[in-house]
């Protein structure tokens, strides 16, 4: 059952996902804002523990430059 606000379930949860890949960064690019910057839990309905993991698969991604650190950047 679901513990948030919303009473949504975990996507990763009810995946039946246990482990979040940092390869996998078309999954991760729905959990970074267009800022670059990570999406909290009361918005994407992730549990505390999956979201633990879901941040340091961002950075892992981040380090190995799967990621931009920042958003994306116009010129105007």
């Amino acid at each position: 059952m679901a513990k948030n606000k919303y009473n949504k379930p975990c996507p990763f949860t009810a995946a039946g996902i246990q482990y979040i890949d940092y390869k996998d960064f078309k999954m991760l690019v729905k959990y970074v804002s267009q800022y670059g910057k990570i999406v909290p839990r009361y918005y994407t309905g992730v549990c505390l523990k999956q979201q633990k993991s879901l941040a340091r698969a961002i950075k892992r991604a981040r380090i190995m430059g799967l990621l931009a650190f920042t958003g994306k950047r116009t010129l105007s």
